[in-house]
């Protein structure tokens, strides 16, 4: 057992390593609005940033699994405190994972400028605006419910997972459609397909955290389970 010495320098050490992730978190989202800014606006010069922040995402990753190995092998935590450094290092690797999906939708950005598209693009960007900001909205409801350690929070962004891949399938029916009326749009649309399917990651990234949390707060794995079952194991 710990001496209040050691507890007070272990509950630091948590709170420390938890707000690594919430600064990963916020800077994750940030490279995803970019990279769509980057899109709607043909903007090579912000694509070109993104890109340049993947390489931070990716190390913050590595500092925070090694903070979090240096934890594990002085403190041997236990119970609910183990189950917190688990949703952690689940949380930084799909945060890493939303930031590879930005710098994808980036490099998709930099391919149509430089095939000349961006002057003759008469495509549904203005549908992919919308389901990014769909997506950075749940990774930020994701990221607060983490913060909070709040169950109910994060239930509520499982819940709102379906209307992601819902606007997924409507943006794709569209961009079939542009590609039956005007061939010429075949390579651009095929483009904005992946672009489309990468916010759906994000989607599916920021659920990820959440289900770390109800993990951590109720002890219990809700991965796999229809949202039901997760309702009753968080109430």
């Amino acid at each position: 057992m710990m001496d209040p010495h050691t507890m007070k320098q272990f509950d630091v050490e948590l709170r420390d390593v938890s707000s690594r992730v919430l600064e990963m978190g916020g800077l994750a989202e940030s490279q995803v609005a970019r990279a769509i800014y980057a899109l709607v606006n043909f903007s090579g010069e912000t694509a070109t940033q993104v890109l340049q922040q993947e390489d931070r995402v990716n190390h913050m990753e590595v500092e925070i699994d090694t903070e979090m190995q240096q934890i594990i092998a002085m403190r041997q935590p236990a119970a609910s405190d183990l189950r917190l450094l688990i949703a952690i290092s689940k949380a930084s690797a799909n945060l890493e994972r939303v930031g590879d999906e930005a710098a994808r939708i980036a490099r998709t950005v930099q391919r149509l400028i430089n095939t000349g598209v961006s002057s003759r693009l008469r495509l549904p960007v203005a549908d992919l605006q919308y389901v990014a900001d769909m997506a950075c909205a749940q990774l930020r409801k994701a990221l607060d419910a983490f913060a909070r350690q709040d169950a109910n929070a994060a239930l509520e962004v499982l819940k709102h997972d379906d209307q992601i891949d819902q606007e997924f399938d409507g943006l794709l029916r569209k961009l079939i459609t542009y590609m039956m009326e005007d061939p010429r749009m075949i390579s651009s649309s095929i483009d904005l397909v992946f672009v489309a399917k990468a916010l759906e990651r994000v989607g599916d990234h920021a659920k990820n955290p959440a289900e770390a949390v109800i993990y951590v707060v109720k002890g219990r794995d809700v991965r796999h389970v229809t949202v039901p079952e997760v309702e009753s194991a968080v109430r």
